[in-house]
C-alpha cells in the first residue's frame, strides 16, 4: 500500500515521524514508506525548504524555534545526568596553567562545579549561578561584570565586552541553546551572544562546544559561530548518530560523554 503514496502523503508521514522522534534516517523512512532512498532525499529537499527539518547526513532532524530563553531553574530539570556527566568530560580538558573562558548556562555550571581541586588555572565567566551555588573553589575564579540577566543568572553587555577585551584565554567552552548544520550556534538573547562572541574571538586555543542531545536541531534568534569555527562538540551518549557524522564531515570532533569512563 505504502507504494501507491503520493508525494505529499510521503511528507505528511515523514513529518509525524520526525515530530515523533526529532531524528529520521533515510534508511528507517525508505522501509517504512517503502520507497527508494533516493525517492526519501526528494521528499527531505522539499521539507527542508518549508523550514519544517534540516536534512543531515544520512537523514534529517526536526527544525525547533527557540525565540525565548527558557528560565534557568526550568533548564535545571533538563536533562541533568547529561549535563553532569559532559561537565566531567569537559573539566578533564582543563590543565594546569589555562586561562579558560566558560559563559552561563546549567551545563557549563556543571564543568566548574567538576574542575579538580587546587588546580592551577583561571577561569573567567559570566555565570553567576556557578559562583555563588559552589561553596569551595580552589582555583582563581574572575566573574565578568556587566548587567544582571534574571533569567539565565548571567551578566553581559558593554562591562562584559569590556572586561573580555582585556584579556586572552587559552581554551573556551560555550553552553549553547541550539546547534544547526545549517544555522551554527544559536542563543536566543543578543546580550549572551555578545558576550559568547567575544569569548571566541579572544580565544588563543580550541573553542568547545558542550551541549546535549536536546540541543541538536534547535535553532534561535541570534548567531555566534558557523560550525566551521568549532574545534570540538562535547555531549551525550544519546546524541544522533547521523548528526555525529555530519559534524565529523565539517571537521568538527565529536567527544561522547558517558558512563564507562566517568
Amino acid at each position: 500500500m505504502s507504494k501507491s503514496l503520493i508525494p505529499a502523503q510521503r511528507c505528511e508521514r515523514i513529518q509525524e515521524y520526525l515530530t515523533t522522534h526529532k531524528v529520521a534516517r533515510l534508511a528507517d523512512l525508505s522501509k517504512m514508506l517503502d520507497t527508494s532512498e533516493a525517492t526519501i532525499r526528494r521528499d527531505l529537499e522539499k521539507l527542508e525548504e518549508t523550514g519544517f527539518l534540516e536534512r543531515t547526513h544520512g537523514g534529517a532532524v526536526l527544525s525547533q524555534r527557540l525565540s525565548r530563553e527558557p528560565e534557568y531553574q526550568q533548564r535545571l530539570l533538563d536533562c541533568p545526568n547529561e549535563k553532569r556527566l559532559i561537565g566531567q568530560l569537559a573539566a578533564s580538558l582543563i590543565e594546569d596553567g589555562d586561562v579558560v573562558f566558560i559563559n552561563g548556562g546549567t551545563t557549563t555550571t556543571e564543568i566548574i562545579r567538576h574542575i579538580r581541586p587546587n588546580a592551577d588555572i583561571t577561569i573567567i565567566t559570566n555565570n553567576l549561578f556557578a559562583a555563588l551555588e559552589i561553596n569551595t573553589i580552589g582555583f582563581e575564579l574572575i566573574l565578568l561584570g556587566g548587567i544582571y540577566q534574571s533569567i539565565s543568572l548571567s551578566v553581559g553587555g558593554y562591562f562584559s565586552i569590556d572586561n573580555l577585551k582585556q584579556v586572552y584565554a587559552d581554551k573556551t567552552f560555550i553552553g549553547i541553546d541550539g546547534i544547526s548544520l545549517k544555522y551554527g550556534c544559536t542563543f536566543p538573547t543578543s546580550d549572551e551572544a555578545e558576550v559568547v562572541r567575544t569569548m571566541m574571538e579572544r580565544t588563543r586555543g580550541p573553542v568547545y562546544i558542550v551541549a546535549d542531545h536536546s540541543k541538536w536541531g534547535t535553532v534561535s534568534n541570534y548567531m555566534v559561530a558557523n560550525i566551521e569555527k568549532i574545534h570540538s562538540l562535547i555531549t551525550d551518549d544519546t546524541f544522533d548518530v547521523a548528526a555525529r557524522e555530519s559534524l565529523s564531515a565539517q571537521s568538527v570532533e565529536v567527544l561522547i560523554a558517558g558512563n564507562s569512563t566517568l
